[in-house]
C-alpha cells in the first residue's frame, strides 16, 4: 500500500504534500528533522491521507495536488471534510 499525504506545520501553519509506503515512519521522519525540506518547520500533524495500490498512483496524485488545480481541490474539497 502507498500513501499520498498532506501534513501541516505546527510552527508556521504551512502544508507539505508527499507520498510514501509507510505513513507512520514518514511522519516521524518529518518530525525528527530527517527531511531536508521540512526540518526547519517541524513539528507536523497529519491532516490528510489517501491510500493507493501502486507507487506510481501515489506519486501521480502527489504531483497533481501540487499543481494549481490540485491546491484548489485541497482547499475546496479535501479540507472541508
Amino acid at each position: 500500500m502507498y500513501y499520498t499525504y498532506i501534513i501541516q506545520s505546527l510552527k508556521n501553519g504551512r502544508w507539505y504534500t508527499g507520498s510514501t509506503d509507510n505513513m507512520q515512519r514518514r511522519l516521524a521522519e518529518h518530525n525528527n528533522g530527517k527531511s531536508k525540506y521540512t526540518r526547519l518547520t517541524k513539528p507536523f500533524k497529519l491532516i490528510y491521507c489517501e491510500k493507493h495500490q501502486t507507487r506510481s498512483e501515489a506519486i501521480k496524485r502527489e504531483l497533481y495536488l501540487k499543481t494549481g488545480k490540485g491546491r484548489e481541490e485541497v482547499k475546496t474539497t479535501i479540507m472541508r471534510v
